[in-house]
């Protein structure tokens, strides 16, 4: 036994000196030249890792530092990440989230920094620039402190508890997030972006300054900094939501969600509340519903205002499609320019939703623009989608998007056409942005046809061919940094606007691509449960490595997307791995004793507390996705396991739920599932090859949020599905006809093969109960 144990240790002896050895005979071809300035010289095993990482593929571009060669090289060249790769050759001393770094501050007793970004991030970028490479600041935070890197799109945990932290310490929450900890995780301060130093941007203390003054509490008020950490982590821990065990939350919270959006909303711009402007499509999506079941003008009234106003606006990338993050002014006219996948895929969805309410074909316009960009901008070659596109190119935020006179009249060659667009997206000598003009629509079409003396059906014409020479224009420039890693959560909420985008528009193409996202997250990012429970998914594809375990809204966005696709595609197996998904998720993410879901897996880390998330930010909390699925399986399977699981999870969030109503839209649509009679439909035919057409198309007319579809041709294809879902069962296509069966709670209505009939059984609602009504 001895002897077995010390050939580990010899070999190690032997490996360290011909490491050195090598090392001391090639310094030309080290990775970086120059030691990071304060800090220790990397051990020699180290150091030749990093070398052989710099050398097999070049790090993320950091946006300040352009094509100059690194002059420094830090433990991030080792990681997948793309945001830890642009910090890759900071003169940091960056470590990667792990026991490696705290067990090192521990063991020098000292406090930790802890940075967490993304790589489309534009105040992460300024911060890198400021004072990340700025040799005296990453001095002192070598020599004083470890320094840890988070990627908060691949460690959402870590990112979510840290930011309950800061909004614990009055901070507002954003990125970049900037953590002070002690060595055993706590947190003591925090805040988000900092000028380097005292006075820059007008800032009474900067970085430097910050780093100073709490490295000094730490070493000489050590007392102090220990009662503030263990304080802030019993309010984390008390924070968590208290389970309940009555009664499910009551439909008034939907009416008090509306009153409180409804006092909010801005009258002039569309939206709620003043700048910053967020596209929150949940809050829209919400009141679609509402107004489904109150048929309250308002809430219509609200939506079309702001889904009209954000299509007319700069946050709408006219040229390209999609939208930026947000907006900095009322009027959604200037926006921080970076491209979020979720931002979109919630906001084709709820083009989609608006669409089926009003008919107005210009919400199915923007709805397919955005899925167009997603398809040409972001689909990688494995089909799933990339994560974001950055706010900065050439040095500056909003370059690629942005416009001269002179240089739409040059990609446009006629000066009638640059007139055009110049006079409809307002593009002027002054502009609106730096000297340059940020695209968004000035006034109706109508009326400036009229000015221009132009029939308003030629300038529409014309209005689109002036785009698309844009458009070819504008991909001749440097484009943003796209970050290519692909999230199993982001992907799932893509997967959902094409298939939904397929089915309402009835175009196939979407679910052509939406299959293909589908396919990469089966094929790339799961594999069977260890346990054999079901599938076990990852967080993210990066460069075709797949990273980190997958976590709750990975597991659920997936799901939702998947049943999504198999409404549309009738493809039995996505169903098959949408429930296997399931498996996995109740297995090891459900709390037994309290309810609901945990963001993190029973083998996964968690940092201080098991968040259990429900509210909302601008993607919906894992926990209303995951309720919304298992009704879903439920009026699917009639699994009562489904139904037992969605309503105890309601009841651990009521008191929540009914308290803040507005920070949880995304359960107040599984509150409006639940109080409403939801449709089963079955479409039976009697061939596979048979379309029911005229019976898709009244599916597509009506905005039904709470339905199931199954579609299936009689036979084996019925049989097969029927073991799953049993609703299908003993169903047949009458006289051989396309037939229409819908059911609520498993009771069905007598069948039709008249889609009138149909589309009539579709639009009976179930109203709010009167208690449910404003003012009561």
């Amino acid at each position: 036994m001895g002897v077995v144990g010390s050939r580990p240790h010899a070999t190690t002896l032997a490996g360290t000196f011909f490491v050195a050895l090598w090392l001391a005979l090639c310094p030309a071809t080290r990775a970086s030249a120059d030691p990071l300035p304060g800090a220790d010289p990397f051990p020699p095993e180290l150091a030749l890792r990093l070398e052989r990482a710099a050398s097999a593929a070049q790090a993320e571009p950091s946006s300040g530092r352009g094509d100059a060669p690194p002059k420094y090289t830090n433990r991030l060249a080792l990681e997948a990440s793309p945001y830890l790769l642009q910090h890759a050759h900071n003169p940091v001393d960056w470590y990667p989230w792990g026991d490696e770094a705290f067990a090192r501050a521990m063991h020098e007793g000292k406090p930790v920094l802890l940075s967490i970004g993304y790589s489309s991030c534009h105040w992460c970028h300024v911060m890198e620039q400021e004072s990340f490479d700025d040799v005296e600041i990453a001095t002192f935070l070598n020599q004083h402190y470890v320094a840890i890197k988070v990627d908060r799109e691949l460690r959402p945990d870590v990112d979510s508890i840290y930011q309950a932290a800061a909004r614990k310490l009055g901070v507002g929450g954003g990125w970049p997030l900037t953590v002070w900890l002690m060595p055993d995780r706590r947190p003591f301060y925090a805040g988000t972006y900092f000028p380097p130093r005292s006075g820059v941007r007008g800032a009474p203390t900067g970085f430097l300054e910050l780093l100073e003054r709490l490295r000094a509490a730490y070493r000489e008020r050590p007392d102090r900094v220990t009662e503030a950490a263990a304080g802030l982590a019993r309010e984390l821990a008390r924070s968590s939501p208290t389970p309940t065990t009555g009664a499910l939350p009551r439909p008034r919270a939907l009416s008090l969600a509306y009153e409180r959006l409804a006092a909010s909303f801005d009258e002039a711009h569309g939206g709620f509340g003043a700048a910053p402007k967020f596209p929150n499509a949940l809050d829209l999506s919400f009141l679609l519903r509402y107004h489904r079941r109150t048929q309250d003008s308002h809430a219509l009234a609200m939506v079309e205002a702001t889904l009209a106003a954000m299509a007319a606006g700069g946050i709408r990338d006219q040229v390209g499609g999609g939208f930026h993050r947000y907006a900095i002014d009322r009027a959604w006219r200037i926006p921080h320019f970076e491209k979020m996948l979720y931002d979109n895929a919630l906001l084709a969805s709820v083009y989609l939703e608006a669409y089926q309410v009003t008919r107005r074909d210009d919400f199915a316009a923007v709805a397919r623009g955005i899925l167009a960009h997603l398809a040409r901008d972001m689909q990688a070659k494995e089909g799933g989608f990339f994560a974001a596109t950055d706010a900065d190119s050439e040095g500056g935020e909003g370059r690629f998007y942005t416009w001269t006179p002179a240089e739409i009249d040059r990609a446009v060659g006629e000066e009638r056409l640059g007139r055009l667009l110049r006079a409809y997206y307002g593009v002027g000598d002054a502009g609106n942005l730096g000297g340059r003009s940020v695209l968004a629509v000035q006034r109706p079409l109508s009326l400036l046809a009229a000015e221009l003396a132009i029939p308003e059906a030629e300038a529409a014409i014309a209005l689109e061919e002036g785009r698309r020479r844009l458009l070819r224009a504008r991909q001749a420039r440097v484009a943003p940094h796209t970050d290519r890693k692909l999230v199993a959560a982001w992907n799932g909420l893509a997967i959902s606007a094409f298939s939904r985008a397929a089915l309402v528009l009835r175009e196939p193409v979407w679910a052509e691509i939406a299959t293909r996202s589908a396919a990469c997250v089966r094929d790339r990012l799961s594999s069977p449960s260890r346990g054999g429970r079901g599938a076990r998914l990852r967080r993210a594809l990066y460069d075709g490595r797949a990273e980190g375990d997958g976590f709750l809204d990975d597991y659920a966005f997936a799901i939702a997307g998947l049943l999504d696709l198999f409404e549309v595609s009738r493809d039995l197996d996505w169903l098959r791995f949408a429930l296997s998904l399931q498996d996995e998720l109740d297995a090891r993410f459900w709390d037994a004793d309290a309810g609901g879901y945990f963001l993190t897996g029973d083998e996964q880390e968690w940092v201080l507390v098991r968040e259990k998330p429900l509210a909302d930010g601008a993607e919906p909390s894992g926990n209303s996705v995951a309720v919304a699925n298992l009704q879903r399986l439920h009026a699917l399977t009639g699994e009562a396991r489904f139904l037992e699981r969605a309503e105890r999870t309601l009841r651990t969030f009521t008191a929540a739920i009914e308290q803040e109503p507005n920070a949880t839209p995304g359960m107040l649509a599984a509150l409006d599932f639940h109080s409403d009679r939801a449709k089963e439909i079955v479409i039976v035919t009697a061939r596979p090859e048979d379309e029911p057409a005229a019976f898709l198309d009244a599916v597509a007319r009506g905005f039904l949020p709470n339905r199931v579809l199954a579609v299936v041709s009689e036979g084996a294809e019925l049989q097969e599905l029927a073991r799953l879902v049993p609703l299908v069962a003993n169903k047949t296509a009458r006289g051989g006809r396309p037939t229409a069966y819908v059911c609520e709670r498993w009771v069905c209505r007598q069948p039709t093969v008249d889609p009138e009939v149909f589309a009539r059984q579709l639009a009976a609602v179930e109203r709010l109960p009167e208690s449910a009504s404003p003012g009561e």
